[in-house]
């Protein structure tokens, strides 16, 4: 009995073959669909830098609802030969905080990725966080025609960081991200590493 690939139906935005890693579609976030995935692995300990620790379910679904919503922030699956394994976010940097903390250059487009548990040997397996990232990076750079990924991950998250630079980002300054707090959304003052990644690093 084989069991149906995840988001089997959906078309993809991007898909992309990566030698040794399989087949990844990168599928646009359905928050209802998606949201038994989407909260497992926000809400995890792993993924505390990702800012939803102790959301509930609702809390999550209005998130990504209210991103679903935006014309200037998109959220994506990355699913691996059928199996959901990474959580991937573009955002326009002019209508986000970031743009307080660096000149915003035409083609910018910010980026957060969330790379979920491997599946059992997966972790292993060598290239298999680059692969996910390399794919993400390609479909911005490369599907959509822009210029440079923007990050901007928690100076403590010192494992995404080097992840970055062995992917051939180029650090930039520390910054101070403002707290927002609105109705619709709360962030608070984050401390961040900002990274750049061009098209000819990829």
């Amino acid at each position: 009995m084989t069991t149906e690939a995840y988001g089997h139906g959906r078309r993809p935005v991007h898909e992309q073959t990566v030698d040794g890693l399989g087949t990844v579609r990168v599928l646009r976030v359905e928050p209802k669909a998606d949201l038994d995935v989407i909260h497992g692995w926000v809400t995890a300990e792993r993924a505390r830098f990702w800012g939803m620790g102790g959301f509930s379910r609702e809390r999550v679904l209005q998130t990504y609802e209210l991103l679903d919503s935006l014309d200037t922030h998109h959220a994506f699956l990355a699913v691996l030969d059928g199996v959901p394994a990474a959580l991937f976010q573009t955002y326009e940097p002019t209508a986000d905080r970031v743009s307080e903390c660096y000149e915003v250059e035409p083609g910018d487009i910010g980026v957060h990725l969330l790379i979920a548990p491997a599946r059992d040997g997966d972790g292993d397996r060598a290239g298999y966080s680059s692969g996910l990232i390399g794919v993400f990076a390609a479909y911005v750079l490369v599907g959509l025609g822009r210029r440079r990924v923007v990050v901007e991950p928690d100076v403590r998250n010192v494992k995404a960081i080097e992840r970055l630079m062995r992917q051939g980002f180029e650090l930039g300054p520390e910054v101070v991200l403002p707290e927002i707090d609105l109705p619709e959304v709360y962030l608070p003052e984050k401390r961040a590493q900002l990274a750049f990644l061009l098209p000819g690093r990829l």
